[in-house]
């Protein structure tokens, strides 16, 4: 049914919103791990930004030193607020792109490529790798938005 909106009854036998709710799946369980990665690197750095985080670490003065930031901490905060800035938009424009009635092979491969490229961005920000691998591994997945949002606004929307 290429070309058509799929009504919301229809959703659950439709294989390529079952796909987007797949690999929507993904990234945001990948998401939510950096919050994960973010409290390990704190607890191993000893680096919060809370008083009350510092209490098990002694009180007063004692303490005090362990409200800092850490350069690794940071680092994983900003791939956590590049998730933020790169995965809602897909969440959005995928849901569009998804409804808009795309070939289901055609929907996969935007769905699999970001999936792929936000997983490649987010060991290219912990490892470091060597840039340009994270640059290109941001690209290829806004790239992959920037396409599903030309289909929907192209086949969908009235202009």
């Amino acid at each position: 049914r290429s070309g058509e909106m799929a009504k919301l009854t229809q959703l659950i036998d439709n294989d390529v919103f079952r796909a987007y709710a797949t690999y929507t799946t993904i990234v945001l369980l990948k998401m939510m791990l950096m919050s994960l990665v973010t409290a390990y690197f704190r607890m191993t750095r000893k680096a919060f930004v809370n008083p009350e985080d510092t209490a098990s670490f002694g009180k007063g003065e004692s303490a005090k030193k362990y409200l800092r930031t850490d350069p690794d901490v940071e680092r994983v905060r900003r791939g956590h607020l590049n998730d933020l800035e790169n995965i809602v938009p897909f969440l959005g424009i995928g849901l569009l792109y998804a409804l808009s009635g795309p070939e289901l092979y055609t929907a996969l491969l935007h769905f699999r490529i970001f999936a792929g490229a936000r997983i490649a961005h987010t060991f290219a920000y912990l490892i470091p790798l060597p840039q340009p691998g994270r640059a290109l591994s941001w690209a290829v997945g806004y790239a992959v938005t920037i396409s599903m949002a030309y289909k929907v606004l192209t086949t969908a929307l009235y202009l």
